[in-house]
């Protein structure tokens, strides 16, 4: 089989099936091509989650991005990326476009509901995984929670930013461990090409020049966490465009959809286009994916050096316990509040949250579930 026809061909097929967000993406690319088919090692795989995880981005879709050029060089990164994201591409534009005149049908009010209950069970999965993984001292409980009160309090770009940066520096600061591993000849060498094609098409799009694509790249430049934090900066972006039920339609699908989360900018990208919503939505998914592929391939060499390093990986660690905090507060605001009315909704939400932790029914079957309940219960 051809080489770059096997890279596209094996993430088409799990861009078909990998429910369940980044988090689920990670075990899925680790079975499919460190276990099954042994394209790269278990050192090498964690050192590029790691990468995934530091970077701005879509962390899984970085991942899968890094193995594709792992394979088959930047051809095959962007053979990697086509093949994951098509599917989820193509469907969330045309839930987009199917559902642009169906608002005023009962049963479809009833699917929107319960894909809104889904997106309350599936945050907080998020959460708590994330929390028990990032959070295990004192400090980054602290950081966790500070961060999440601060944007309870004061919601904004700019106060997530901050917080983020504060996170950091306490990182650097406290959470530095271990000796450094590499050697003192060893030069943590970064591509300026893409380097610096990030940096200046980030620039353009601050100076207001690119239309459509301009908040969707700034918004791929800057979020940590995956696909569950770019939640809050792209609302916080097109709430003018956008309503906030269809909104909160197009992330509760994102959540439903197999395939990387951030396809949520294909949906909104179809919201804002509506007279040309493939369009809308190829422009807004390159837009939203183009950086982080870009900082993959500035630093993608660098990292083998600079991830020996303690003090990186502390600031890494205040970084993680941080966006914990961040998905914790837009799990309140806008995803609980605009999903739960009555108690009757968070008992379903609490039988869901059983059925996908305790009971871990396939995600595909709660999803059903959420929806069928939807148009069930009023």
């Amino acid at each position: 089989m051809n080489k770059y026809f096997e890279i596209f061909w094996r993430f088409l097929a799990l861009g078909c099936a990998s429910f369940g967000g980044p988090a689920a993406h990670i075990g899925y690319f680790r079975k499919a091509f460190v276990q099954s088919r042994a394209w790269l090692d278990e050192e090498a795989f964690a050192r590029l989650m790691a990468l995934s995880q530091f970077l701005p981005g879509p962390g899984s879709s970085q991942l899968g991005f890094a193995i594709g050029c792992r394979r088959g060089g930047v051809i095959g990164g962007l053979l990697a990326f086509l093949g994951f994201t098509l599917p989820s591409f193509a469907i969330m534009v045309l839930i987009s476009s199917a559902t642009q005149t169906d608002d005023t049908q009962s049963w479809f009010g009833g699917v929107v509901q319960g894909l809104k209950w889904l997106a309350v069970v599936v945050v907080a999965d998020a959460t708590l995984s994330m929390f028990l993984s990032f959070c295990q001292s004192k400090l980054t409980m602290g950081l966790c929670v500070a961060t999440a009160a601060a944007l309870l309090i004061t919601p904004g770009l700019i106060a997530q930013f901050g917080c983020l940066i504060l996170a950091a520096i306490i990182g650097v600061t406290f959470l530095s461990k271990g000796q450094q591993k590499s050697n003192a000849s060893e030069r943590a060498k970064i591509h300026l090409v893409p380097l610096t094609l990030f940096a200046v098409l980030f620039v353009v799009t601050l100076l207001g020049i690119g239309g459509l694509v301009a908040g969707f790249y700034q918004a791929g430049s800057l979020v940590f966490g995956g696909g569950h934090v770019v939640l809050p900066l792209l609302q916080s972006g097109y709430s003018d465009s956008v309503s906030q039920d269809r909104f909160l339609l197009g992330y509760a699908s994102a959540q439903a959809v197999p395939g990387p989360m951030f396809t949520l900018a294909s949906f909104l990208g179809a919201e804002i286009s509506p007279g040309k919503p493939w369009l809308g939505g190829l422009i807004t998914t390159l837009g939203i994916f183009i950086p982080g592929f870009l900082l993959m391939l500035a630093f993608g060499d660098a990292w083998e050096v600079l991830a020996k390093r303690p003090k990186l990986a502390g600031s890494v660690a205040g970084l993680n316990a941080a966006v914990v905090g961040l998905l914790l507060a837009a799990l309140y605001q806008p995803v609980f509040v605009s999903a739960v009315k009555l108690p009757l909704h968070f008992a379903i939400i609490a039988v869901g949250f059983y059925a996908l932790r305790g009971l871990k029914l396939p995600l595909l079957v709660i999803v059903g579930g959420f929806a069928i309940t939807g148009v069930v219960i009023p």
